[in-house]
């Protein structure tokens, strides 16, 4: 009888440690599938990935393949995807035309509709309105005249009384909306924008400024031409604006894996990235290829992985919803687009788990970035019990940040957003396959699996609003250095984690590595004094900037 219970108790043991022997990704097997995941959507004929081109929707077909194949049942609009609409760019359109005097500025170069603009035409005589800024607070009023405006196009300087900039103490009654608000509530008929501050750039028709178009047509005249406006005499204004909107369409993808269970969770990626570069990238050089291997390829093939093993050895306390997101680059369109439309009820998401750049964990002080812990009070306390000794984990508490997690966030959803930090490759050409660390993605996926199984037997988790960490009061500043912060740098000082070409750091010779100490006579401790000590210079200032390199002090001269 004593042996028979000798064998039960030994069989259990083994049973258990082959349980928490599985409950972990087989390395032989998973890292040559992250290869050939990252290979596969980082590679030129992939073209960088960019929503609405033929390399996000070979992608798409990538994604939708691997789910397949793992056995993910469509949770799309369309099969696998859920498509959504954005606006690819603005463009002049054909109608547009701006004479004055009776000269015809060329249209599309010298001059342009903004995006504020109606597509409407407007005949009228000029009229010189100033900054068209009304500010009783500093005694300044451009419409403090008594001559008839109504009809008239005004003639507006984009520039503020003080030429400051965004700095300027008029910055609060100088955005253009306010501005063109009271143009049209003074009669304006058109408006038509110029600058006479030599240091201001010049206004575009931008795609990503995100606006209602007014009632009236609003054009730019560029430096250049506005010489053609300096006239005493009354002359005549004739123009029309035509903004055409190129529309294109993204796709999310979404794989289910129901397991009848109340709640569901949802780990995602986004798949898409900067194409040929764009105004995203930091890159100087000619258009290149953006291949985007660990942002964010890197997070697709963690999705993947994850969903196959969920797929088999998951416990089935939820349902898993595995997504891929378009359009992250462009503003989290994609992962807006799903929570604004969800395929899933919403108040049935336990939480969201986000994987954006996880391939490239540093060998040396290897670090875990993962944000969204004061999203709900389990996260701590399972975190706390998650013993590994592959790398550090550092934790910060916002739901906010700069990806697809904060749509969740926003729908008072846990979540948790995993990274492995930036680098010197970040949004350049050179984010490349070769550079990944797979054992380092390979150890985070472990990490997370560890993670939702610990959590599997917790119900569903409370949500708790976090205080943003970009509202505490950050200093206005008018210079940049040019580099990438490291994050995950716990020390004193501000590490450099990439530095961005033509920048001012990277004309002085600072180098990723490099621990910022001072500027000026400013010290530099964190990242807030960093900024701090930023704001106070002007362009074209020199400042002596103190740094680390290795173990030696260096005192670095640097132009803003």
């Amino acid at each position: 009888m004593k042996n028979n219970k000798t064998i039960l108790l030994l069989a259990a043991i083994i049973c258990l440690i082959n349980s928490i022997a599985f409950a972990q990704l087989d390395s032989i097997k998973i890292k040559p599938l992250l290869k050939k995941h990252i290979s596969t959507l980082a590679s030129d004929e992939y073209g960088g990935r960019e929503p609405g081109t033929k390399g996000e929707k070979l992608s798409s077909t990538y994604i939708i393949k691997e789910f397949t194949a793992i056995g993910l049942t469509a949770k799309g609009e369309r099969g696998f995807l859920q498509p959504f609409t954005f606006t690819k760019s603005l463009k002049v359109g054909p109608k547009t035309k701006l004479k004055i005097k009776g000269f015809e500025i060329e249209a599309g170069h010298a001059s342009y509709p903004l995006a504020y603009s109606a597509n409407a035409s407007a005949k009228g005589i000029a009229v010189h309105m100033g900054h068209g800024i009304k500010s009783p607070s500093l005694n300044h009023n451009d419409y403090d005249r008594k001559d008839s405006l109504k009809g008239k196009i005004f003639l507006i300087d984009a520039s503020t009384p003080d030429h400051g900039g965004p700095h300027s103490k008029f910055a609060e009654f100088a955005d253009l909306r306010t501005r063109i608000d009271n143009a049209i509530a003074h009669g304006a008929a058109g408006i038509l924008f110029y600058t006479s501050d030599s240091e201001m750039k010049e206004l575009t028709l931008d795609s990503k400024i995100k606006v209602t178009p007014c009632t009236i047509p609003v054009m730019y005249l560029i430096r250049a031409k506005s010489v053609i406006l300096h006239s005493d005499m009354e002359f005549e204004i004739d123009m029309t604006a035509e903004i055409i909107k190129e529309e294109a369409t993204g796709n999310n993808v979404l794989g289910y894996i129901d397991n009848k269970a109340e709640n569901t969770i949802v780990i995602g990626a986004h798949y898409d990235h900067l194409g040929h570069g764009g105004d995203e990238s930091l890159y100087r050089g000619e258009p290149a290829i953006h291949n985007g291997a660990d942002d964010n390829a890197s997070g697709v093939a963690g999705v993947i992985e994850l969903a196959r093993y969920f797929k088999a050895n998951g416990p089935k306390s939820n349902n898993y919803l595995f997504m891929a997101f378009s359009g992250e680059e462009k503003g989290l369109l994609g992962s807006g687009h799903f929570a604004k439309n969800p395929s899933i009820d919403l108040s049935k998401v336990n939480y969201m788990l986000n994987m954006d750049m996880i391939g490239r964990l540093k060998t040396e002080e290897p670090t875990l970035i993962v944000s969204g812990v004061g999203t709900s009070d389990a996260w701590k306390i399972t975190m706390n019990y998650i013993k590994q000794d592959n790398f550090k984990v550092k934790t910060t508490e916002s739901g906010v940040g700069p990806s697809d997690h904060t749509s969740f966030y926003l729908k008072n959803i846990p979540v948790l957003h995993f990274f492995s930090g930036t680098h010197n490759d970040y949004h350049k050409p050179s984010d490349d396959e070769e550079l990944i660390n797979y054992k380092g993605e390979f150890d985070i996926l472990n990490y997370m699996i560890t993670l939702i199984e610990k959590l599997d037997d917790k119900g569903k988790l409370n949500f708790i609003k976090t205080k943003e960490e970009d509202s505490q009061e950050s200093p206005r500043f008018k210079v940049t250095l040019g580099v990438v912060p490291d994050y995950a740098f716990e020390g004193a000082g501000m590490r450099i984690d990439g530095v961005s070409d033509g920048k001012p750091a990277a004309k002085a010779g600072l180098k990723a590595g490099d621990i910022v100490i001072s500027i000026g006579e400013l010290k530099v401790q964190d990242m807030m004094s960093y900024m701090k000590a930023l704001g106070k210079f002007e362009k074209g200032q020199n400042a002596t900037v103190g740094i680390l390199r290795g173990k030696e002090e260096l005192k670095i001269e640097v132009t803003f």
